[in-house]
């Protein structure tokens, strides 16, 4: 028998991804780039919601200035709702909502960026979380950890709901890798990859209880929007009121009915040079090249090139980004740096 709740996948896609920088970029971010397979890390994540069990079309809450990009890559019978400013992602989903309020879809609430290998442990997970949702419950997916990352946040496992569902005990903080190492020997703690599930009415009702002024300033900013041709435009004005923040710090850390589904499905935020490294096919060397990119007597680079060819000779373990305007070339192992060298476009470009 079919589900009786539809899932409506709410794909986040308002980041700037500047990590992956010089690709990466504010006019077109890391989810518009075929960065891991020759589509686009946005047309991946389409892709995955294919096969879902009563799904509808998606919502996509982007940033107003990617519209174009958003509208190239999609897919029929989306609905795009475009933020006017940046405001994080429990407003964001807030929006999403309030759109989905009437019919009560169970929102797959995604980001844009994100790698997924096996889509069918992601499919499963979802229909493991589908009674509880029906429940009312606010359901986040835990990735089964492999090693003690301190790049993530964690969730640390309560009580068992149901099969392959355990309460959320406490969210936890990006720890060091003394306290990462404890809790991966510990167990029942998984990283938090900001992927939900949830009935539209049950995030909005966590919000009228935890976060009234973000709610209000939420649904005035629809109220005062305007809509047409599958396009949303939520009030400037009334939006600019809304408090900015996450879905976890706004709602998920104060809702009481917070479980979590883990599950081993081969992801990555795709959150450095570092991370597409290790996704990335290699040589015998262990180099991985993309585009015109080269490697004579050198082991474990990543090489990328959008521009001209580039060639690394002799050289061990470096990351080497080149574009038509810029070269970006550090250690792996220090690909978080880009932001140092991002913070320094400031001070050189007029």
């Amino acid at each position: 028998m079919p589900p009786t709740q539809p899932i409506t996948p709410v794909i986040l896609s308002g980041g700037s991804g500047t990590r992956l920088w010089p690709v990466s970029r504010s006019e077109c971010p890391k989810q518009f780039i075929a960065l891991t397979d020759e589509r686009t890390m946005f047309q991946l994540t389409l892709d995955r919601i294919e096969g879902i069990a009563g799904r509808t079309a998606p919502v996509i809450v982007g940033n107003a200035a990617h519209a174009e990009l958003i509208r190239s890559q999609g897919e029929d019978g989306m609905t795009l709702i475009l933020e006017p400013m940046a405001r994080n992602t429990a407003p964001a989903i807030a929006l999403a909502a309030i759109a989905l309020e009437a019919q009560d879809s169970a929102m797959l609430v995604m980001p844009s960026d994100h790698v997924v290998a096996d889509v069918a442990a992601f499919h499963a997970a979802i229909e493991r979380a589908r009674p509880l949702v029906a429940e009312g419950w606010l359901v986040t997916f835990g990735i089964e950890p492999d090693a003690p990352e301190t790049g993530f946040g964690y969730i640390a496992l309560g009580e068992t709901l149901a099969d392959g569902i355990s309460k959320v005990e406490r969210f936890v903080e990006k720890p060091d890798v003394e306290r990462a190492t404890a809790m991966l020997a510990q167990g029942n703690h998984v990283w938090n990859a900001g992927i939900f599930l949830f009935s539209a009415r049950a995030y909005l009702d966590a919000l009228a209880a935890h976060q009234p002024a973000m709610l209000a300033a939420a649904r005035e900013a629809m109220a005062k929007g305007s809509e047409g041709g599958g396009i949303i435009l939520p009030s400037a004005e009334a939006f600019a009121a809304c408090p900015s923040d996450s879905i976890d710090y706004a709602v998920m850390e104060r809702a009481e009915k917070v479980a979590c589904a883990p599950v081993s499905m081969g992801w990555s935020d795709v959150g450095s040079w570092d991370a597409l490294h290790g996704l990335a096919s290699k040589d015998d060397a262990g180099n991985a090249l993309q585009g015109p990119a080269y490697a004579i007597e050198a082991s474990g680079c990543l090489v990328r090139s959008d521009g001209p060819a580039v060639t690394v000779v002799g050289a061990s373990d470096l990351i080497v980004i080149a574009t038509a305007d810029e070269v970006l070339i550090l250690p792996r192992g220090r690909s978080q740096d880009v932001r140092k060298a991002v913070a320094a476009l400031t001070g050189r470009k007029p």
